[in-house]
């Protein structure tokens, strides 16, 4: 099993697949990788050899953030915004849509449950 940026990727899978287990790591980051390396399309993660992986490893470390420094930047930008008190921070601060949508119906993913309101009718 390979492990690369603190992530065991599955070794049944083909590289590109396997390689957006990672955090950070999409579709295109994925192809990018694998021409860098020079591996090919249908090549497996357990037909790797060790300097492959080992240049694959060096590449994500050089090139991306991914996993934790990425989470840790993302949640800093929300972080900012609600110190901010702007418009996008105050909707973060109390679990709203930020991007326009609308609340009357839906948005139950961001507002958690409905809550039963008392003596309303039906």
């Amino acid at each position: 099993m390979a492990r690369i940026a603190g992530v065991n990727i599955p070794t049944n899978k083909r590289v590109v697949i396997a390689l957006q287990y990672i955090h950070g790591i999409g579709a295109a980051h994925a192809k990018d990788i694998v021409k860098k390396v020079n591996l090919g399309d249908e090549r497996r993660v357990n037909d790797l050899t060790d300097a492959e992986v080992l240049q694959i490893r060096e590449i994500i470390d050089r090139d991306y953030r991914v996993e934790g420094d990425l989470r840790r930047e993302t949640a800093m930008n929300v972080k900012r915004l609600m110190d901010l008190g702007c418009y996008r921070g105050l909707r973060h601060r109390r679990s709203l849509p930020v991007r326009g949508q609308r609340t009357h119906t839906n948005a139950r993913t961001r507002k958690g449950p409905a809550k039963a309101i008392a003596g309303k009718k039906k």
